[in-house]
């Protein structure tokens, strides 16, 4: 999608967005979806991926959000070196978030951290969380990917030592296992290794953007075997799909660490893009 910008219309196109993001996924999520239903041989897990596969139907046909938790709002944006606004993009995003609250709506969700005051409109010091990579181009490209608690209270960062790297797969394993039904599987599991601290959480979460169907090492294609032999399931029910996809992204290191993050997501891995600006 791409679109003119000017200030209003900005502001507007992001509201848009965030709409979009809230009431329907993406096509590789419900394939994958519908593929673990089509397999699943438990019949209640079965029962549980019919009843989310209807939860989606009703969430896009209805134009609502589909799930009560909202997420807090977080979006990934690509400034090309060329797109030159002519007004504050961070404070526009805001406006947008406020205005989605009253429009989609969407559940105030933002906190103050020690007082627990609620914004009542999802921004506030941080937040909306917008993370900007500068790319080659004239085009902006913003995604939104609003993330619900239940999923992220259940994600893990651990610095290891620089030769535990045979005990990333566990840890994965183990940051699954203490979930449980916790995140409401089926997950998406984004892995970021490498980088420092933040940067190896920076990775895990944009992992979760990835397509569904992309192609993937054989490294991803293990831990994925692994968590699904779990056998947790979805909702925690059991069952043969507890994650539909894992993804990871590297970073190079400080040759004394070993950063691995891990960001769960639950069945509903909401996210939609818009592009600004001008083609090549």
């Amino acid at each position: 999608m791409s679109s003119k910008i000017n200030h209003e219309n900005f502001i507007r196109s992001i509201a848009d967005l965030l709409r979009k993001a809230e009431v329907e996924l993406p096509d590789d999520v419900v394939d994958a979806l519908r593929k673990a239903e089509a397999i699943e041989e438990n019949q209640v897990a079965k029962s549980q991926l019919q009843a989310i596969l209807k939860n989606i139907e009703l969430a896009k046909n209805h134009a609502v959000p589909m799930c009560q938790d909202t997420g807090i709002m977080i979006f990934f944006a690509e400034l090309g070196t060329g797109f030159q606004p002519s007004f504050d993009l961070e404070a526009a995003i805001k406006e947008a978030v406020t205005l989605a609250t009253v429009e989609v709506p969407l559940r105030p969700n933002a906190v103050d951290p020690l007082s627990r005051k609620n914004s009542g409109d999802n921004t506030g010091p941080g937040i909306p969380d917008i993370h900007w990579k500068v790319v080659p181009g004239k085009q902006l490209k913003i995604t939104a990917a609003p993330k619900g608690a239940g999923s992220e209270n259940m994600s893990s960062l651990r610095m290891l030592n620089p030769t535990e790297t045979g005990s990333i797969k566990n840890f994965v394993l183990e940051t699954v296992v203490n979930a449980g039904g916790m995140p409401c599987p089926p997950l998406t599991i984004g892995v970021g290794i490498g980088g420092s601290f933040d940067a190896a959480a920076r990775l895990a979460k944009e992992a979760l953007l990835e397509p569904l169907d992309a192609p993937v090492n054989e490294f991803e294609k293990e831990i994925l075997n692994a968590v699904n032999a779990l056998g947790i399931g979805c909702m925690g029910l059991g069952g043969s799909t507890t994650a539909l996809a894992v993804h990871v992204k590297t970073a190079h290191c400080h040759t004394a660490s070993l950063p691995v993050a891990i960001n769960i997501q639950c069945w509903a891995n909401r996210h939609a893009s818009i592009t600004f600006g001008e083609e090549e």
